[in-house]
């Protein structure tokens, strides 16, 4: 044990933390010393995601605790930003477990700090506590969620007043007040209850009115109300609005898999709440198998990420990437805003870096800007910022099955995308076509686009280590080709730095430093390589592009593309 992890160990076991967490260090001292220094040999830091962790005890860990010092950090830290203001702060949580003992532990630490607490009756989306923070006037607001991570995990997202994410510079100083408190007496446990106020359908009204401003075709809606929908929560959130809101909009024929519609925070009857991967979607798909549905959605417990699949001409389900939903949602937004007669030139989609570049491609060919962010929404909602009151955000998103519509919400939202995914499924419907016809639309009228993800998971502090070597020694030692393709720029946002490797040339890259490699081939490939800020991974992001001559060369052409990315891989050794 090196003498951090023992000098977090001591400070618990001597310090004021209750009995029974204090002999289950005691057990791991003398059952389990690797899990121990897991446990302890750092504190939980704030990435793109915020604060996210295995529930358990520790400073690397989830708990009462590490929330109360988390909170008490992001108290400190507010009010030093906003003296003389009367302070305000909105909570809400998911369906883990534990999420409601943090959402109040957090409420009650905020409230003997002085603030205005709203805290949400019950659980509710992550895009709803975005959106209320703003509504209600706040300075800040938690969520306590893991997102779509494994159940033994759960997090702590931190907003702004603007109801976007921690960004620098607020992100490192909130984890610098957070390690200056040492003692659990440095925290507020209580003391100003009376300050906490429940808040709940009210919100939700102010919430979905917002949403419904988003709809461009209500008469589509209106012939094609009986669309057969498919949806899943995923034992989450979404169940609290998405099924109401789609039946505000109109739609009559919505089928919630109901074995997945309870909130449970062990997600029961998926090996991960996650709608990236296949198993999640699982069920959704047999029902749709079942009644012959038209369309399948499913959200991740806080109801920030949608999962979609869409029924093949020959019958089969095929389910899409984030890149693929990203671009119908964008394809159809600026389609409708230019026929409506919206577009001036002052408005602008967001995408991430990691992202496909085919809704760049949809945004220039409708005269609409575009703007390149780092991966996280969080970047999504400060450019938005940055930007209001001189354009007008249209949608973004990036691959990772985040969409937003509209500048309401500042941080990816399930609850708003299912209502245009569905929308979108009408609207293709009075055209006799169908989700996938319209995506199979624009492979055709742009190239066809598909990317690829590979996250090698390299766990604890010793994984964590070899992944920071990983990215020294792609960043010593470049790939000088990548499947018989040269590269021809490398970007670094490490260093911000953009590099022609045949001239030497280098340009400056306009953006916050981040842990990012991409290269670029000489025959349009693009890989991306970079830790994730929330889980033990190092990710590897390929995108490639083809041709589509027509809807029936699509499973060929997919292939195709399937097996460039696959040849990728192999290439750079990572089968």
């Amino acid at each position: 044990m090196d003498a951090t992890t023992n000098a977090n160990v001591q400070a618990w076991l001597n310090g004021a933390y209750d009995e029974e967490t204090k002999q289950a260090i005691r057990k791991m001292e003398k059952e389990n010393p690797e899990e121990l220094t897991e446990s302890f040999y750092r504190h939980l830091e704030f990435g793109t995601g915020g604060l996210r962790g295995i529930m358990g005890v520790g400073t690397n860990r989830m708990n009462k605790y590490t929330v109360g010092m988390a909170t008490q950090g992001l108290a400190n830290y507010v009010k030093s930003c906003f003296q003389g203001t009367e302070l305000k702060a909105a909570i809400s949580h998911d369906s883990r477990n534990h999420s409601r003992e943090f959402a109040e532990i957090t409420a009650n630490v905020l409230a003997a700090n002085g603030f205005t607490v709203y805290l949400f009756d019950d659980m509710r989306p992550t895009p709803e506590l975005s959106f209320a923070i703003r509504h209600l006037h706040c300075q800040t607001g938690v969520m306590l969620t893991a997102s779509h991570n494994p159940k033994e995990y759960n997090g702590y997202k931190a907003y702004w007043d603007d109801g976007c994410q921690l960004v620098p510079p607020h992100d490192t100083n909130v984890i610098d007040e957070v390690l200056k408190i040492k003692e659990l007496s440095d925290v507020k446990w209580n003391g100003g209850e009376e300050r906490i106020i429940t808040i709940g359908s009210e919100v939700d009204e102010a919430f979905m009115q917002k949403i419904e401003k988003n709809v461009l075709h209500p008469e589509c809606i209106k012939a094609h109300h009986d669309i057969k929908i498919v949806y899943t929560p995923l034992h989450g959130t979404g169940i609290k609005l998405i099924p109401t809101m789609l039946e505000r909009l109109g739609f009559t024929n919505v089928n919630v898999v109901k074995a997945q519609a309870v909130p449970d925070g062990n997600f029961p009857t998926t090996p991960s709440p996650n709608p990236e991967e296949h198993a999640a979607m699982k069920m959704a798909v047999e029902l749709a198998k079942e009644i012959d549905a038209d369309i399948v959605f499913a959200s991740d417990p806080d109801a920030d990420r949608v999962g979609v699949a869409v029924k093949k001409p020959n019958g089969e389900w095929m389910l899409l990437n984030g890149n693929q939903t990203l671009s119908v949602i964008i394809y159809y937004l600026l389609k409708e805003w230019k026929d409506k007669g919206k577009i001036t030139g002052k408005e602008f989609i967001i995408k991430t870096i990691v992202t496909s570049e085919l809704p760049a491609e949809i945004a220039k060919k409708q005269g609409v800007k575009v703007y390149d962010v780092l991966t996280g929404f969080k970047w999504i909602g400060s450019k938005i910022k940055e930007m209001e009151g001189k354009e007008t955000f249209i949608g973004g998103g990036e691959e990772s099955y985040g969409y937003m519509i509209g500048d309401f919400v500042r941080d990816k939202d399930a609850v708003g995308a299912c209502s245009m995914i569905a929308e979108i499924a009408a609207w293709a419907a009075s055209q006799n076509k169908t989700f996938f016809d319209v995506l199979v639309d624009l492979y055709k009228e742009f190239g066809f686009y598909k990317e690829g993800l590979l996250s090698v998971v390299r766990k604890g502090k010793s994984g964590a280590e070899e992944i920071q070597q990983m990215m020294k020694q792609y960043r010593e030692n470049p790939p000088s080709e990548i499947n018989g393709s040269n590269v021809v720029c490398i970007k670094d946002y490490k260093t911000l730095e953009s590099k022609d490797t045949a001239t030497g040339k280098v340009e400056k890259l306009l953006l916050p430093t981040s842990n990012v490699l991409q290269f670029f081939t000489e025959d349009g490939n693009k890989v991306t390589v970079r830790p994730s800020g929330t889980e033990p991974k190092i990710k590897f992001y390929f995108g490639v592009k083809g041709e589509l001559k027509c809807r029936e060369d699509f499973d060929a052409a997919n292939a195709a593309l399937d097996k460039k990315i696959d040849d990728i891989k192999a290439s750079m050794g990572l089968n």
